[in-house]
């Protein structure tokens, strides 16, 4: 054990680190920044979050000397990684609506970053593609979604609320299809990998769609309990984990 950092809430997401200096994001709606060696605070930004959240925040990204992080108001702000200081701030959501429930516009993706790109969903909201540079934002698609997307070079694909996998073009956010075989069986986040499009669902069963045309061409029973966290891809394989404990990889055959 190296250090140990007092942070003002629990942390639901994965750090990030870069040059030295290490990003948490707390459910109470702080990013700090963190010394990598001695785990002394650098810097402090405090968004304040709704009374009514998804539980669940995402990681921060790091890019080049930007963080991005998103938060349960609907919006992403890309803070500097060595001072904190704001670059932009962005709405993904606008809240409407007359209780908390129809007012939640989570944002508990973690964006993804294509050149100078970041795409980013969110629940009650839409999915968005905006410039890293300045925030501005591209284009917009009214799709709610909590879970985390994937970008290939052409598609961006993402499951939705009720767990369809749309796939959609990178560059203009059109559709190009949506499969609905997973609808109301609590899909984990769509994964892009070699080609297929990778699913997780509450009964333990990992499916396999074609990314061209979202056809579905196998399905795995990995466990007898729910598949919570999206799917990992290493360079070969992808690897999926349950709720009980299980971790499975999985390698396309001839591989």
């Amino acid at each position: 054990l190296r250090w140990v950092a007092r942070v003002s809430s629990e942390v639901l997401a994965a750090p990030a680190e870069e040059s030295g200096v290490v990003v948490v994001r707390t459910g109470d709606g702080n990013v700090f920044g963190l010394d990598a060696k001695t785990g002394s605070e650098i810097w402090n930004y405090d968004r304040r979050v709704p009374s009514l959240t998804l539980r669940g925040t995402s990681s921060p990204v790091i890019n080049g000397s930007l963080v991005l992080s998103t938060f349960g108001n609907g919006r992403i702000v890309a803070l500097d990684l060595f001072t904190g200081k704001v670059s932009w701030d962005t709405p993904i959501a606008i809240s409407s609506g007359r209780s908390d429930l129809e007012r939640m516009v989570d944002v508990d993706t973690e964006p993804v970053i294509v050149g100078t790109t970041c795409y980013v969903a969110s629940f009650h909201g839409g999915i968005v593609a905006m410039s890293t540079i300045d925030g501005q934002i591209e284009w917009t698609r009214e799709i709610s979604s909590y879970s985390n997307i994937s970008v290939s070079t052409e598609h961006v694909y993402l499951a939705d609320e009720e767990g369809a996998i749309w796939a959609l073009d990178r560059r203009t956010g059109t559709s190009v299809w949506k499969q609905e075989a997973l609808k109301h069986r609590f899909t984990n986040g769509a994964i892009y990998f070699d080609g297929y499009v990778i699913a997780g669902d509450f009964e333990g069963f990992t499916h396999w769609f074609d990314a061209k045309d979202g056809e579905k061409v196998f399905q795995k029973k990995v466990s007898k309990h729910r598949i919570l966290a999206p799917a990992i891809k290493t360079k070969d394989a992808i690897l999926t984990y349950s709720s009980r404990g299980t971790m499975t990889a999985m390698q396309i055959a001839g591989h």
